[in-house]
């Protein structure tokens, strides 16, 4: 259910019962809940849906794949998430800093087109500050010259989403099982069961999650969860106009990253990397990942994420060292004053 509690519109209303993998049980509100089982903290993971305990049958894990490289910032992708999910509107004021009127994601924009201004060096490409508000010391001298040489402008803008992580700190931290693992990959959040602690929001490393400052819950891209069962794409994937915003199975996606990639390599844009689609990383691999044309932190993203749930296990042990220790010590104070 969107944030403003239209009821006439269930999030997760569409019954599975026809899907693969659809007798795996549904929330109160209709969404498909995970079985109880074990979940790793980290580490390579092929299935996370089968490690949160669904059935050999249920579906490919799907998700999204960005290609900044061919998006034009018209927003489409935000206007049908917002229209599909009932999403209030942000305001339409610009910030100041860009073309941008939504700043980030939030728990009213599940969404959300970033907007960088560059000038770069046609000849070697690469990047030169052009003066813009940020964060830092001035330029120097050798930067100012080095601008002079900078006579090209390019756009940079992106489609940030939530990035339905492998290993997913904040379904981990839930204390009310209100954010679950779909039997398509994907993390949700049942709103009905949230009970607004706000656990997850620091647990994300990508400051994904938020809470809506009227209901006080956390909401978040679910994948358009409802449209999945009943075989639809996403509706930002369905409204880009370029396929920036590309929806499938996820195998088929890095795939298919990986040859676009290669063209752009070939094409001269050595600077273009993939973003997110590596199982061995921090989070596992995200299920929406980015083909990028720069650094990850131009675009806001942090460079190597990390789940933030990691540690909990060694921490845990050494905790109970500590406990352990300290009630030895205790113990030990007591029978030596006993003599």
């Amino acid at each position: 259910m969107s944030p403003d509690g239209a009821a006439e519109h269930p999030l997760f209303g569409l019954a599975r019962a026809a899907q693969p993998g659809g007798d795996a049980g549904t929330s109160a509100s209709g969404a498909a809940a995970a079985p109880a089982g074990g979940n790793r903290l980290s580490g390579p993971l092929d299935d996370p849906s089968a490690e949160a305990g669904y059935s050999e049958r249920h579906p490919e894990r799907m998700g999204f794949f960005t290609d900044t490289s061919v998006c034009i910032g018209c927003k489409a992708c935000e206007v049908a998430c917002k229209e599909w999910n009932l999403l209030e509107e942000d305001g339409l004021d610009l910030t100041g800093m860009s073309y941008d009127n939504t700043t980030d994601l939030g728990a009213t924009t599940w969404r959300h087109v970033a907007f960088v201004e560059q000038r770069i060096d046609p000849s070697t490409r690469a990047r030169v500050d052009i003066g813009m508000p940020g964060v830092g010391a001035p330029n120097t001298l050798e930067e100012e010259a080095a601008d002079s040489e900078a006579t090209e402008v390019r756009w940079l803008m992106s489609s940030d989403v939530c990035k339905h992580c492998t290993h997913a700190a904040c379904l981990d931290v839930c204390p009310t099982g209100a954010l679950i693992r779909s039997e398509y990959g994907t993390v949700v959040v049942q709103d009905d069961v949230c009970n607004g602690c706000g656990y997850c929001v620091p647990a994300c490393p990508y400051g994904v999650i938020d809470i809506h400052p009227d209901n006080g819950g956390a909401f978040k891209c679910t994948l358009c969860q409802d449209r999945l069962g009943s075989g639809l794409a996403p509706a930002c994937a369905t409204a880009c106009p370029t396929e920036s915003i590309q929806y499938g199975p996820l195998d088929q996606l890095r795939q298919r990253a990986e040859q676009r990639l290669e063209q752009l390599h070939e094409q001269g844009m050595t600077e273009a990397r993939l973003y997110g689609q590596d199982p061995t990383d921090g989070v596992g691999g995200d299920g929406a990942f980015f083909l990028l044309l720069d650094e990850p932190e131009v675009y806001g993203l942090p460079p190597d994420p990390v789940v933030t749930t990691r540690d909990l296990p060694a921490m845990a042990a050494h905790a109970a060292i500590a406990a352990a220790t300290a009630a030895l010590t205790v113990a030990a104070c007591f029978l030596g004053g006993r003599r």
